[in-house]
């Protein structure tokens, strides 16, 4: 019994292929062994591993069996080794599942999928924002990148990377060149958990983050908070795509809301998938020459056409040619921003 259990524990510290390798080998030979043994028992090859399984797993249906002397040694032999070796296949099974686990909690692992969102520093407006495009989008995943020891946040769509957004192999873990677009946001602490309470210094940090992005990953679209508005120039060798300020666009909600009550409700809505009507991107029609022939017709179609990119002038401009690389923006619900996405 000694020497058992000192066979089972070395294959403990063996390494899991190997003893998956030995696993199966085992039901291999086992399972012709069977079938060689007692052909009239067992008919084919099959039905000798269906034994050799059920017995192993101690589930023993009956319906095979050994009739012979040497099947029952056979099986003897199974009871010996057989069991304690799946058994130990099973548990190395169960530790790999929830190592897996912890490494993935820990954000250990490397994101292996495409057209991702990538959310850089952990924060309230992070926290929003992956809500946000969980509910916007059923299928959109989001890889987010910390310092935290383990993921703030459990979804089978969110994955966390642990370690410096400054750093590439960072970056790289969370395949940042197949990424569908990258927010940087404004994290007031450093590493060690210290409050930056300097707008400037945080803002420094973020300017870090986004020049190693832009320098490494220029295709990649980025959308970047910082603090102060008087910082964006230090950003301006950095080809940021968009800047956010947060602050700063909160104050201004709160005034336009004061001299005109009901906006900031009116921009919640158009901001949120909770509402019926929000934003949405087209593209350039064939049919489509001038900005009338866009706003007639996607107001017939039941789209309100507001701007082409971040101009918003469309009314004063509805005679003028629509360019190829026109984007469009349009406020809809999502059943008809569905029906007229694919008229071309």
């Amino acid at each position: 019994m000694f020497y058992f259990t000192k066979f089972f524990l070395k294959l403990l510290r063996l390494n899991n292929k190997f003893v998956f390798g030995l696993a199966l080998l085992f039901l291999m030979l086992s399972s012709s062994c069977a079938y060689l043994l007692e052909k009239e028992t067992f008919g084919n090859l099959f039905n000798g591993l269906w034994w050799v399984m059920t017995t192993v797993t101690t589930t023993g249906y009956g319906d095979y069996y050994p009739r012979t002397v040497a099947g029952k040694c056979l099986g003897i032999f199974l009871y010996i080794f057989g069991i304690g070796l799946i058994s130990v296949t099973i548990g190395k099974v169960i530790d790999s599942l929830f190592i897996y686990r912890q490494r993935k909690e820990a954000g250990k692992l490397r994101y292996q999928g495409e057209k991702h969102f990538v959310m850089i520093d952990w924060s309230k407006h992070a926290e929003l924002a992956i809500q946000e495009i969980l509910n916007s989008d059923a299928e959109t995943e989001i890889v987010l990148i910390d310092t935290l020891e383990k993921t703030p946040i459990i979804h089978n769509r969110v994955h966390y990377i642990q370690g410096n957004p400054t750093h590439l192999e960072t970056l790289d873990m969370a395949n940042m060149t197949k990424a569908r677009a990258v927010f940087v946001f404004a994290n007031d602490t450093t590493e060690d958990h210290t409050m930056l309470r300097d707008p400037s210094f945080v803002d420094g940090k973020t300017l870090l983050v986004a020049t190693t992005i832009e320098r490494n990953y220029r295709h990649v679209h980025s959308i970047v908070e910082i603090k102060n508005r008087e910082n964006m120039q230090n950003f301006q060798h950095v080809n940021v795509n968009e800047f956010i300020l947060g602050n700063e666009t909160i104050s201004q909600l709160a005034v336009r809301s004061a001299f005109a009550p009901g906006s900031s409700r009116i921009v919640s809505q158009l901001l949120t998938k909770q509402s019926d009507s929000n934003f949405h991107v087209l593209g350039r029609r064939k049919a489509w020459r001038t900005y009338r022939d866009a706003f007639e017709q996607l107001l017939e179609e039941g789209a309100t056409l507001i701007s082409d990119g971040d101009q918003l002038n469309i009314n004063r401009k509805l005679d003028q040619l629509i360019p190829e690389e026109a984007r469009l923006f349009v406020i809809c619900d999502m059943e008809t921003y569905e029906r007229i996405s694919v008229i071309e």
